[in-house]
């Protein structure tokens, strides 16, 4: 299963391990959710020149490369930045594995023209196993995990199964 784990997977394990759940037993909301159609606006027409959605092993899904050595992840808000961070940091991870040396990463928040440098470390490498087998474990399990209301829930596609 750990070579089956994907970026999103990774964000959703920062931002909430019931919405993982869903997602991994293909309980899939967001199609409907208006905020993902318009990070998916954001993402279509910021950047027209480069090359965008850059699928490798259906595992990671770059949203671009720039030169040879630079990623980019497209955000649309600084909102739940830590699990972009972490996201950003696996597909660094996962290319690092497979032989892709020197790269670095790149966050871009088109909307608040701003970016974020994003690197992998040591201490990150070990981190990722962690969340990786934690993920492992969350997906695997028969329920979702309990509860836990954030600021975020209200926006969230999975909100009216999580909270009615």
């Amino acid at each position: 299963m750990k070579e089956n784990i994907t970026g999103v997977m990774v964000y959703y394990y920062f931002v909430c391990k019931r919405k993982l759940w869903y997602f991994c037993n293909d309980i899939n909301m967001e199609h409907t959710n208006e905020n993902v159609m318009l990070g998916k606006l954001l993402d279509e027409n910021s950047y027209p020149r480069d090359e965008k959605h850059i699928n490798i092993d259906n595992t990671i899904n770059i949203d671009f490369i720039k030169g040879h050595h630079k990623l980019h992840e497209i955000k649309k808000s600084k909102s739940i930045e830590e699990a972009g961070i972490w996201q950003v940091k696996y597909y660094l991870y996962y290319l690092k594995k497979r032989g892709v040396q020197n790269l670095n990463a790149q966050i871009d928040y088109p909307l608040l023209k701003k970016n974020l440098e994003v690197d992998l470390d040591e201490a990150d490498e070990k981190e990722l196993d962690r969340v990786m087998e934690e993920i492992i474990a969350i997906c695997e399990k028969t329920v979702p995990p309990q509860f836990e209301k954030k600021k975020i829930c209200k926006n969230c596609a999975y909100f009216d199964l999580c909270c009615i």
